[in-house]
Parts: structure tokens; C-alpha cells; sequence
């Protein structure tokens, strides 16, 4: 029996071991990534984000569906095709992602501010399956304050952006950039930033 998606609470886990066994239910979960039923959306983003961590070559043959989304106007799209095309890049065989970068990292420039937070989170998954992008990924994270958001919403941003960078760190090309980046956000606004800033700085100065 499959799943009744429109349950709150729902074992996310379970629905995405049905769709793998079944495809015509992964089909309806991809295709509600549309829908206007908000918990319906939810819950299949969520299962589709699980296989897509765990079973990411099941969804790549999606790739160009899931890139729609990010170009739609539609900000829960985007934020639910964000984090798949993430995943998605550790079995882009075919460099999809390459062509669609800067498409990807405008995102962090989007008219709301949320998908540029789902960019920063995403973005130690891409530099971990795609490292020759790791210099690039970097200087768009860290130009986070020539976005159009205003400085609270930017302040906030940046403690993904700082858990980010956390992850890759050790193996990052422009250490003395980060450093310097992360230190300035000791005085932010946001407090969750500034004790994130602090833990950075802790681990690795």
C-alpha cells in the first residue's frame, strides 16, 4: 500500500523505500514537487532529498525536471530542487552542473532570501563531489553581502554559509579568505551566527 502523503508526521524513510520499489510512485513524488498541497509537497520533497542522499543515481535521469524548478518563480520549488541537484553532482558523470553553476550560485541573489540559504547548506555536498569547483563555490559564499538582502537577512545566511565552509575547510585553497570572512561575523547581528563564527574560529584558527 502506498503511503498517504497528505499525513503530517509521516516516516519519511518508509515512503522513500516504497518509491525506490516502486516507480510509478517515485514518478508521483517528483511530480508533486508542483503540487499546491503543501504537506503533500513536503513529504515528497523530503523522501525524494533522502533517496537522493542515499540512491542518487535513481533520480539523475530527473536532472533537467529538478533544473526547471530552480528557474520557476515558485520559492518552494526552488527550495526543494536545490538540495537534489546537490546531491545529484555526486553521479553527474555527464558535468551537468558545470553549465548551470552560475544558474545555481545566483540563486544565493534570489529575490527571497531562503533559497540562499538552501545554497549555502548545499554547498560543501557539491565542493565534496566536485572539488575543482571548491575555489569558485567559495568566493560565491563568501560574497554573500553583495546580495540584495538586507544586512539581518544576510547575517543570518552566513551561519550556513560558516557551517559550510566548516566541512571542507581542511582541504579549502583560500584558507586565509575564510578566516578572515568568518572573523568579521563575530559582530553581526544574528547571535546564532556569531556563536557559529565562534566555533569556527575555535577549530580552526
Amino acid at each position: 500500500m502506498k503511503p498517504d502523503l497528505s499525513q503530517k508526521d509521516l516516516d519519511i524513510e518508509e515512503v522513500a523505500q516504497v518509491a525506490l520499489g516502486d516507480e510509478e510512485f517515485l514518478s508521483e513524488l517528483i511530480q508533486n514537487l508542483k503540487t499546491k498541497q503543501e504537506t503533500i509537497r513536503f513529504n515528497s520533497s523530503k523522501a525524494l532529498n533522502l533517496i537522493c542522499e542515499t540512491n542518487p543515481e535513481v533520480l539523475y535521469p530527473d536532472w533537467d525536471y529538478f533544473f526547471e524548478l530552480l528557474e520557476g518563480d515558485n520559492t518552494y520549488w526552488k527550495c526543494s530542487a536545490i538540495p537534489l541537484i546537490a546531491n545529484l553532482t555526486r553521479v553527474d558523470k555527464n558535468k551537468k552542473f558545470e553549465t548551470i553553476f552560475e544558474k545555481y550560485f545566483d540563486l544565493m541573489n534570489d529575490r527571497s532570501f531562503i533559497p540562499a540559504a538552501y545554497v549555502a547548506r548545499s554547498a560543501a555536498t557539491i565542493v565534496n563531489a566536485k572539488p575543482k569547483l571548491q575555489r569558485n563555490i567559495t568566493k560565491k559564499l563568501l560574497s554573500i553581502d553583495e546580495t540584495r538582502h538586507d544586512p539581518q537577512r544576510r547575517d543570518l545566511v552566513k551561519s550556513d554559509i560558516i557551517e559550510a565552509l566548516d566541512k571542507y575547510f581542511e582541504e579549502a585553497e583560500n584558507k586565509r579568505q575564510i578566516i578572515e570572512f568568518v572573523k568579521l561575523q563575530l559582530n553581526c547581528d544574528s547571535p546564532k551566527t556569531r556563536k557559529t563564527a565562534a566555533k569556527f574560529l575555535k577549530k580552526w584558527e
